[in-house]
Order: structure tokens, then C-alpha cells, then sequence
């Protein structure tokens, strides 16, 4: 019995020391999914335009917070928006960081994005600003976007002052 006891005083921590590195491990890999997604998202705003790159990764109850208007809640009313053109701009990102929830079920990423536009007078402009994108996964196990928010003023790039 004694042994029992032994045995059990350093089996006991060395199995809660690989419970605690798994599941460290188990979140490092789902960080990297979802920058691999958030990658994905942002590439896919480049190839067919961002409109239908955000409803192909938007949640039903997403949020969108933008410069001076209110929150756009809701996939229907996003839809709406997203409804017009947009092809007068190309938007892009990069994620800089991601941190999954212990549950694994929600998360974040925060990066730059740069939009590439053509001004009033003919010139290229490219504007650059940070964002956050805050994602949970759906019931199939697929990452969607429940709030995206972003922050214009890394400055502004044009083809006279590069």
C-alpha cells in the first residue's frame, strides 16, 4: 500500500505537467489555424473583392464597427451594405497576432490592412491601419468573424512620395 502511495505522489504531477503542455500545444496549433484563416479571408478580398470575401467568413450575428456610423449588427443588414460595388478598391491584411479561447471555440486576430485605391487625381494612394477581427467557430467547426473593427492612420502611400 505504501508504494501505492509512492507512486501516486509523482505520477500525479508529472500527469497534470502534460495536461497543462497538451493543452498549450492545442492552442498554439489552433492560433496558427486561424491566422492560416484569417490569411485565407484576406486573400480571398483580393482575388473577388471584399464585400464577398466578408459574407463568405461573416457569422449570422456579426458586428461591424466602422468610422463614424453605428454598429452594423446582423448578416442581413451587412448584406445590404456589402450589396453595392467594390471595385473601386483593393483591400487586403495581414495578421499580426492570434490567441484562442481555453474553450477553443473563439478567438482573435489583429494585424495591418492596407487599401489600394486610386485618387481624384489619377494617382495611386494606398492607406494602411490596424484592425481586429474576433472569430468563434460555427457548428460545423468552421471559423466566422462575430465582430471586425478597424483603425484608420499608418499614414498614407502615393506614387509621388514613394
Amino acid at each position: 500500500m505504501k508504494s501505492i502511495t509512492w507512486y501516486s505522489i509523482l505520477f500525479i504531477p508529472f500527469l497534470l505537467l502534460l495536461n497543462g503542455c497538451e493543452d498549450t500545444n492545442r492552442n498554439a496549433r489552433m492560433a496558427d489555424e486561424l491566422m492560416a484563416v484569417d490569411r485565407d479571408f484576406s486573400r480571398l478580398s483580393v482575388e473577388t473583392g471584399s464585400h464577398d470575401s466578408f459574407l463568405a467568413y461573416i457569422d449570422d450575428s456579426c458586428v461591424l464597427l466602422r468610422p463614424n456610423r453605428a454598429p452594423v449588427v446582423g448578416r442581413e443588414k451587412i448584406e445590404d451594405i456589402y450589396s453595392k460595388p467594390d471595385t473601386s478598391f483593393i483591400l487586403s491584411w495581414e495578421p499580426l497576432f492570434a490567441e484562442i479561447a481555453e474553450s477553443g471555440e473563439l478567438g482573435y486576430t489583429y494585424g495591418i490592412y492596407t487599401i489600394e485605391m486610386d485618387s481624384p487625381e489619377g494617382t495611386s494612394v494606398t492607406k494602411e491601419g490596424t484592425y481586429v477581427t474576433i472569430w468563434k467557430k460555427d457548428q460545423d467547426g468552421n471559423w466566422k468573424f462575430v465582430l471586425d473593427t478597424g483603425n484608420q492612420g499608418l499614414g498614407e502611400k502615393n506614387e509621388a512620395t514613394e
